[in-house]
């Protein structure tokens, strides 16, 4: 797989270009944090790739100084290469314990994707027990539908304190409607990981707003030192030049397709867009999809494949925020493992095993302050699973 190559093109800029699994990697200091930026984990989303060459390119041609570790990592070549999201399995989706287990057993024969998806676990695992601490992963995306930049991360504390640095908004909580996302797997080794929507799959303003995160996750992390970048502040303006803020939003309803759904979103959203309770937004098999709440429409589908249909998000107020960071810093979350029906899991510290009768008496948001945000059945008991935790080993 590593010398397997990929032609990916952009149609917007009428641009080829060649492409390997590693686009390019610095190392510098031993004792500077290490950064692993992946691009085209979906095949159609080709931005990030042409970002990462732009930057490695400035860095070579410029003589940049690197204080750390700097790798940037082709994602589904297969994919790349043909231009379409995945063959048979969406890559960012098929990152749980049950498919990693899967994929050790031998005599198999995987399909093109898992085949990637066994490179990049291996590149992975090469990097983290190689080079210095602490890691920062970095997934490049971009969507459907026209949007301005925004992050995405699983609800730990370390992943806020990073994403502190850009002024972009920030959306939490993704992994409680999505199973198998890269992302969440390396926040599971306690490992600083954020996804980036750069904007619309060929817009080449995407790969400008790519381009330039890639420059302030290097410098927040410490692996450049600003001085060294000639156009730092052009590039930090370019992620404010539409006005956002940091803000903070949290996904409260998700519309999943069937199999054999005829999906179809209406025309005209765009990301964070404000919509109303009954507000028409799709059709499914002819019959017309309302919202189910107010709040801001987020990643609506304008493409054939995808199991997500759209999400609803609203904005997390600061104080909430600010409570919910003191609560898991004195380790509070205690508190709710002896209440009646709720206890640890002996197999998994970071998750509690709660009575369904429990569970109604406590409202979703109050594990959702002690950092529980991933809720899974299993068989009569409701599984909370913590995002924040202790940096471990890959297994």
């Amino acid at each position: 797989m590593q010398t397997l190559k990929a032609k990916v093109e952009i149609k917007s800029l009428d641009k080829k270009i060649s492409i390997k699994r590693i686009l390019g990697n610095f190392d510098g200091s031993k004792n500077g944090p290490t950064v692993i930026f992946f691009g085209g984990i979906h095949g159609n989303e080709k931005a990030g790739i042409h970002a990462l060459i732009n930057v490695i390119q400035k860095i070579e041609d410029e003589g940049i100084i690197i204080d750390g570790n700097f790798y940037a990592v082709s994602g589904n070549l297969n994919a790349l290469k043909n231009n379409i999201r995945f063959t048979v399995e969406d890559l960012n989706r098929i990152w749980t314990d049950d498919h990693l287990s899967y994929i050790k057993a031998s005599g198999i024969e995987f399909n093109e994707d898992v085949q990637e998806q066994i490179a990049l676990i291996e590149i992975i695992k090469k990097i983290v027990s190689t080079k210095e601490k602490p890691f920062y992963f970095i997934d490049l995306h971009t969507t459907s539908s026209k949007t301005n930049p925004f992050i995405t991360i699983s609800d730990s504390l370390n992943n806020r304190k990073f994403t502190s640095n850009f002024s972009v908004p920030v959306v939490l909580g993704i992994e409680e409607y999505l199973d198998g996302p890269l992302l969440t797997y390396i926040n599971e080794y306690g490992h600083i990981a954020l996804g980036f929507e750069g904007g619309q799959h060929d817009d080449p303003e995407a790969i400008v707003n790519c381009e330039a995160f890639i420059w302030l996750v290097l410098e927040a992390s410490g692996c450049i030192e600003k001085e060294r970048i000639k156009d730092f502040i052009e590039q930090k303006n370019v992620l404010i030049k539409n006005g956002y803020s940091r803000k903070f939003y949290e996904i409260d309803y998700r519309y999943l397709i069937s199999d054999q759904e005829v999906f179809r979103m209406n025309e005209g959203f765009i990301n964070f867009d404000q919509i109303n309770k009954g507000q028409l937004l799709a059709k499914s098999d002819s019959k017309l999809v309302k919202a189910c709440m107010s709040g801001r429409i987020f990643m609506p589908l304008y493409q054939s494949q995808g199991s997500d249909g759209f999400f609803i998000v609203t904005k997390i107020s600061e104080f909430w925020l600010k409570i919910s960071a003191v609560v898991r810093k004195l380790h509070l979350h205690h508190v709710l493992r002896i209440l009646p029906g709720i206890k640890m899991d002996p197999h998994h510290s970071y998750t509690l095993i709660v009575n369904p009768r429990t569970a109604k008496f406590l409202a979703v948001e109050i594990f959702h302050l002690f950092g529980y945000r991933k809720k899974i059945k299993k068989g009569n008991k409701l599984h909370f699973i913590k995002r924040d935790r202790k940096v471990k080993e890959f297994r």
